[in-house]
Formats: C-alpha cells, structure tokens, sequence
C-alpha cells in the first residue's frame, strides 16, 4: 500500500481504531518500500563452530555487521536446505536448526531467535515468475544461515528468511532465479549466499588446518579472476573449468549459493573479497562482497 492510499484508509476507520498499537497500524503499510540498496555477499561459512569461536573467520562477520547500513531483513541461501522446488520460509519464529553431528554440546545449545518475516517470503514468492515459489512452514534457519548471520547480528533483531536450493536444477536456472530477486535490494533487503567456493568434506585433512591443497588453492584464484572480470558464465559452467574445479565442487550445493550473490550484482558494482583463505586442504573459506 502506498502512502497515498494508506492515508486515505486511516479516513475510513472508526474513531477507535486510532487507539490500536502502532505495530499494527504500521502493519497496513509496506515494509519493504524504497529504500537504501544493500550491498551482497557470499560468505564461506565453514565449520558450524565459528558461530561460536572468536576466529579471524567470525571477527571479519562481526566487522561486516557493524559496517554495512543495518537491514530491514535477511533473506539467506544456504547450501544446508535443498528441496524439490523453490520454497521461503514464511513462518513467524523460525526455529534453530542443529543440522550437524558430532560437535561439542555448546554448538548444539545455540539459540538464534530472529523473528522470520511472512511479509518477506510474500514479496519474494511474488518478486520471482521463473518459478512457482512455496512458502514453508516447517524448516527455520539451518547453520549455514544462523551460524554467520547470528556472528553479524548478535541482538537477533533483523528479520530472517531463507530460500531453497531446488537440486533438480541446473546452475544457469538458479543464476536466472536469483536475478529476478534484485528489486529487493532496493527496498532494504541484505541478501546472503552461504556456502564455499570449495567444498570438498571426502578430501579433508586435519594436518592442514590453514592450508590448502593445490588443487584446491588453483580452483580458488580461478574463481576470483572470473568474479573479477564479470565472467559469470564460465562460473555458471564451471564443469569445463578443469580437474582442480571438478575436485573442488563434487557436489553442487555449497557452490550455487556464490551464483546467486553474483547474478545480483548491478552494472558497475564494486566487488571485494574477504575472509581469502583455505583451510583443513579442501575448503575455501573465500568470501565476496558486492556493491
């Protein structure tokens, strides 16, 4: 509802409707209207324990959440909630999901209580026309969105949603997806894709906590060069990029997350990254910073 009209409705409301809470009232307008545009990013989370350890990784979100303009909400795509189509979460009180095993107990004792956003998951269902986007009920905030965004926003007071990865679909149908979300940056919107740029739990080696393999390290800088040069078609077609990529992406979804943040970037935006490391040989904690 625009200004405008919402005046006018305030005309037709009894006199006793002037004594409802301002929440409420506040409710009939549109909280998603024009606004600043947020910047994207991409952020490699990694292990579910820098969402409580005081690391260079969590440092850097801290950093992030005290320096970016502050959100109206969160919509996040996490590599940790795939499903047979697209689906946002659209409840009120997404619960915290401990989608992990084997981790110490403080991990799992972790609450994120950030209000979800229903008026969110709306304009995105309605935002997007490449599919047909459900409304969940039932999932929450899986660690690849609470585990960074819980670092950046401690006070739990931004509203948070997540959209699924539909895994029947090819990388370029999940970039031409993710297109179509741009408007919401424009109306306060902070969108996060969370996942690596390399992902490769089978060739994990704990010897080497802050290395990486070669491979690994090639497939990395061959990402960034490609993000830099706005070369995202061979990022969407990253099967023909060589053995080091194919080792490095055996499965796809810590992957897509990164084409969505890209696919967002307007004509001319600054791209920056950080938190450029590999760790444990086989992951890449690089992170991408959009506009």
């Amino acid at each position: 509802m625009n200004r405008k009209d919402f005046l006018k409705s305030l005309a037709l409301l009894p006199l006793a409707g002037f004594a409802m809470n301002l929440n409420k009232l506040s409710a009939l307008t549109d909280p998603f209207e024009s606004t600043v545009k947020m910047p994207v990013l991409f952020v490699g989370h990694g292990s579910p324990m820098n969402a409580i350890e005081t690391n260079e990784f969590s440092l850097e979100w801290q950093k992030l959440g005290k320096s970016l303009p502050k959100p109206t909400a969160i919509l996040c795509v996490s590599a940790h909630w795939e499903t047979k189509g697209t689906y946002v979460t659209a409840m009120e009180k997404p619960q915290t999901i401990h989608d992990f095993g084997g981790f110490p107990q403080a991990l799992f004792d972790v609450q994120y209580p950030a209000p979800g956003s229903p008026e969110l998951a709306d304009e995105a269902k309605k935002t997007v026309s490449k599919t047909t986007v459900g409304l969940d009920e039932k999932w929450g905030l899986d660690h690849g969105a609470w585990s960074v965004i819980r670092v950046m926003y401690p006070e739990a007071d931004i509203p948070v949603i997540q959209m699924s990865l539909d895994y029947y679909q090819n990388p370029q149908y999940h970039y031409d997806l993710a297109k179509q979300l741009a408007s919401l940056r424009k109306k306060g919107v902070l969108m996060i894709g969370s996942g690596n740029m390399v992902h490769n739990l089978r060739a994990v080696d704990w010897g080497k906590p802050n290395q990486g393999f070669d491979w690994a390290q090639e497939a990395n800088e061959k990402f960034k060069k490609l993000i830099l040069a706005n070369d995202h078609q061979q990022l969407i077609n990253y099967k023909t990029l060589g053995r080091e990529v194919e080792l490095s992406i055996p499965t796809p979804e810590h992957y897509l997350p990164l084409l969505y943040a890209l696919a967002l970037r307007f004509e001319n935006e600054q791209v920056a990254f950080f938190n450029d490391k590999s760790v444990m040989g086989s992951l890449s904690m690089t992170s991408v910073k959009i506009g």
